[in-house]
């Protein structure tokens, strides 16, 4: 524990910043409730889509058993062209926002391939999307994850011991400036009797 003065100068700064803790508390908390419902959001949106991507994958083999045919080549049929992202601003906190996906699909000669690579095509692509969007998805998660174990972090600072340290020193100081000015009135009646004494 750093040394303070105890003096009155020293009591005042104390009481100032108790208050100026005590009043910027209750937003750091708040902030760092609706952080923490963000997070929440955030959470039950990765689950759903990861769901969704899940779901996508067991459909196509469900439906296309034919995949598992070698012969047939299928590589290079659909490949992702470019990614636009941009960042929105939640609570001060910078979170990547897909906006769109493009996907470039090879050309294929309709008569070489069978006739489910069509839809296969328009599957490959809507899984490509569903897999960027998970991704996105977790980078938002882990920077809300983040934010909130900052702001948690501060908010016990301010909480367990800003304030608790500060609200100590004004009682130190306080129990200092009260015992000097008790001390002062006894030296000065013990002195005003002795003064007396002697006359």
């Amino acid at each position: 524990m750093s040394r303070i003065a105890l003096n009155k100068a020293e009591l005042q700064r104390q009481q100032r910043a108790l208050k100026t803790y005590r009043q910027f508390l209750p937003s750091l908390d708040l902030k760092r409730r609706q952080l923490l419902a963000e997070r929440a959001a955030a959470r039950a949106e990765l689950a759903s889509l990861r769901a969704e991507l899940i779901a996508a994958t067991r459909s196509v083999g469900e439906q296309l058993p034919m995949l598992a045919d070698e012969r047939i080549a299928l590589d290079g049929l659909v490949r992702v062209k470019a990614c636009h992202l941009t960042t929105e601003n939640r609570l001060g906190t910078k979170l990547p926002l897909l906006e769109r996906v493009d996907v470039q699909v090879a050309h294929y000669s309709l008569l070489t391939k069978p006739h489910w690579v069509d839809p296969l095509v328009d599957r490959l692509r809507r899984a490509i999307e569903s897999e960027i969007r998970v991704r996105v998805a977790e980078e938002r998660t882990r920077r809300l994850e983040r934010a909130v174990r900052v702001i948690t972090q501060r908010v016990n600072l301010f909480d367990k011991v800003l304030i608790p340290q500060t609200r100590a020193n004004v009682r130190r100081i306080q129990l200092h400036l009260s015992d000097a000015e008790r001390a002062g009135v006894v030296r000065a009646k013990i002195a005003k009797s002795r003064a007396g004494g002697r006359s």
